[in-house]
This record gives C-alpha cells, sequence and structure tokens, in this order.
C-alpha cells in the first residue's frame, strides 16, 4: 500500500502540494483528479520518488520511497511530458529497462509491440505523440512493476488505443499484482477504470472517496408529470440537482432509493426511472455540499 503523509512540495516560494494525505490500496486503482496547475504531476513525482517532498513523506508497504532502490523496483512512472534517451530505439528502451528492472519480460515487450504495429529500429524521436505514448506504456507493462503512476497516460493516444491501454491495465492486475495510479483532468478518462478517486485543487486535496462509497445514496432519475413541477415540489427529499425541461424532471436525490420513489410516485408521474449516475455527477454532488463548483475546478 502506498501511504502519503502531510506531503509538501515548494518551487521558489510557490507551493506545488500542500499537506497532502492520502493513501493508495494494492490491487485497485486511484484516480488522481484536478484542473491543470491542481499539483497532480508534482504529488505523482513525489510518489513515485522522482522528487523530494519538502515535508511529509511517502511509503510503500511502511518503506520510504526516496532514494530507495528496492523500493524503485517495484515502480514504474511515466510522466506527461516523454522523455527517451536521444535517438534511442524501442530495442534500445528493451535493454535499459532489462538492467533497471529485475522482473522485466522481454517476451511480453515484443508482443505489446507487436501488436501496437511499433517499429523496434526507427528512432523514437520520429514517433508520432500517440506513438510514443504507447511506447512507455509498452515499456511500463512490460517492467513487471507493481506500482504503475500515470500521468496524463491515455492524451495523445486514439480512442481504439485507449480502450486497449484501460485492457491492459485490468488485464494485468487480474493476472498479477499490480496497482495503477492514474491522473487526469478529464473525469469522463478514468470513469470506467478507477475504484478510488482523489480531487486536487491548488495543491491541496479536497477529499478522497471510494467510487462505490460515493454511489451509495445518491441517486439520479427521470420522470415526466401532466403538469409541471418545481424542485420545492419534491421536498421533503434532499434534491442535489434539479433540471427541467417543460414537463420532464431530472433529479439528482441524496437518500434511500426507497423513500425516493415512494415520493415521487406520489406526484403521480406519467414514468419514471433510474437512470446511471456519471463520475461528474458524483463529483458535482460531493464538491457542491463542500461549497466549492466542479466545473470551476476542474475545466
Amino acid at each position: 500500500m502506498i501511504c502519503a503523509s502531510n506531503v509538501t512540495k515548494s518551487f521558489d516560494g510557490f507551493a506545488a502540494v500542500r499537506d497532502v494525505s492520502a493513501e493508495m490500496r494494492d490491487g485497485s486503482v486511484f484516480g488522481l483528479i484536478g484542473s491543470n496547475g491542481a499539483g497532480k504531476s508534482t504529488f505523482m513525482r513525489i510518489l513515485a520518488g522522482v522528487l523530494k517532498p519538502d515535508t511529509g513523506g511517502v511509503t510503500i508497504d511502511g518503506q520510504p520511497v526516496w532514494e530507495n532502490p528496492a523500493v524503485k523496483e517495484r515502480c514504474f512512472f511515466i510522466p506527461d511530458e516523454l522523455y527517451f534517451f536521444k535517438n534511442a530505439t524501442l530495442r534500445t528502451m528493451e535493454d535499459y529497462y532489462r538492467t533497471v528492472y529485475p522482473r522485466f519480460d522481454s517476451a511480453r515487450f515484443r508482443k505489446l509491440r507487436e501488436a501496437f504495429s511499433l517499429s523496434d529500429k526507427q528512432k523514437i524521436q520520429t514517433f508520432s505523440k500517440g506513438m510514443k505514448r504507447q511506447s512507455a506504456i509498452i515499456c511500463a507493462l512490460s517492467s513487471g512493476c507493481e506500482y504503475l503512476f500515470c500521468d496524463e497516460t491515455f492524451d495523445g493516444l486514439d480512442p481504439v488505443a485507449r480502450q486497449t491501454v484501460k485492457s491492459l491495465l485490468i488485464s494485468d492486475m487480474s493476472d498479477r499484482p499490480l496497482t495503477p495510479i492514474v491522473a487526469s483532468h478529464n473525469l469522463r478518462e478514468l470513469e470506467d477504470l478507477c475504484d478510488h478517486v482523489g480531487l486536487l485543487h491548488k495543491g491541496g486535496i479536497l477529499f478522497s472517496r471510494e467510487l462505490d462509497e460515493m454511489k451509495l445514496g445518491i441517486h439520479k432519475l427521470q420522470c415526466a408529470f401532466s403538469t409541471e413541477h418545481t424542485k420545492e415540489d419534491f421536498a421533503p427529499l434532499e434534491v442535489l440537482r434539479f433540471e427541467k425541461r417543460g414537463n420532464l424532471c431530472t433529479l439528482t436525490v441524496r437518500g434511500d432509493e426507497e423513500t425516493i420513489m415512494r415520493t415521487v410516485y406520489e406526484k403521480l408521474p406519467l414514468f419514471a426511472e433510474l437512470i446511471p449516475l456519471t463520475l461528474e455527477e458524483i463529483f458535482i454532488s460531493e464538491t457542491e455540499v463542500k461549497g466549492y463548483d466542479l466545473k470551476s475546478l476542474l475545466f
């Protein structure tokens, strides 16, 4: 398990990360979201042991990450701005990572390279942005790492490649110990991947919650009536959001499902149905309770 305790990091007097504490449990996908400049990349580099925090610390299974080669052998960091050796090819990177990661799987590396149709002789610097991103992912998945830190990893990938990478992560998690930590400013990108999400804002963490826990007690429903209704008509329900188009109402409500549906049916709707909540809608409800406007934080 990764444990960050009261982590702070400043650059020239500017606090990029401020007193952040979070836990990332083994075998789950932790999504780290926030707007540009929220501190995601700095925090990811601290988690991976690339940067040393000014105060606080990060441990993996109780062992410090900073300047600990034994722990870093279990970690792989894919930064937002990718770096490869000058004039390197994928064959060069394979040879290099074999010396760094004792469990590096060359057979897996070659199989993935062929699956993504990437040359092992062409210089990586001539690859497109998406091809470079695929190259980094191939290196990471072949390293045998237990903790994979992905900073905007899906940026530059086409929809098919994005879904392929997500499927590979999920498949690897079922086959071996692997805990991905994925940073993004795009909620929709993480919606079908993460088990746990933390929201960073201005260097601090607003909250860190299990998605299943966040979904409990929050329901979204659509209902239509023969007459118009307002939000006040649904008292005493705790209506978090209310939208109306003519006689069609869409509500996000906190509370017990049975109580909610009973109250709605008392209004004699033409129809009423529960619909799935998106990750964005869940976060909107959580952040509004704390007095924040999610769209102003992320977009």
